[in-house]
């Protein structure tokens, strides 16, 4: 009896498998099109944003596979649910606030020269080189 050097021959004779190039190609283009996405999550927002997003996504497959499929959900199970719950909601409340801290900082340019003046005048400031009539 043939030693085989490698796997290949045998398993080609008595494998069942038969590669298919449109499969291989959807799953290729899908898994290329995740890892975009990915980049593309990260670089507007941070690492911690997809962290929680991943996060959530976990939370709609054992949302899935409990009402579809059936599973059993412990109750530990919906204590670290809950925990994670309650982070994300943290984390929410922490970029809400911070954004909102940002956006006050902003001081949005007048429409135009008169209208900063007007406005400056409303604050109570003396636009210099302007009389009271």
């Amino acid at each position: 009896m043939e030693e085989e050097v490698v796997e290949f021959p045998v398993l080609r004779d008595t494998s069942s498998f038969h590669f298919d190039w449109a499969i291989f190609g959807t799953n290729s283009f899908c898994a290329f099109a995740l890892n975009l996405a990915v980049f593309l999550l990260v670089g507007k927002t941070s690492a911690l944003t997809m962290n929680v997003a991943g996060v959530v996504k976990d939370w709609l497959l054992i949302g899935f596979s409990w009402s579809v499929i059936r599973d059993t959900v412990t109750p530990i199970n919906l204590v670290g649910y809950g925990l994670a719950f309650l982070g994300v909601c943290y984390y929410n409340a922490v970029k809400l606030k911070a954004l909102k801290a940002k956006e006050g900082q902003k001081k949005p340019p007048p429409e135009d020269e008169e209208a900063g003046k007007l406005l400056d005048e409303r604050d109570g400031e003396r636009v210099p080189g302007k009389t009271d009539s």
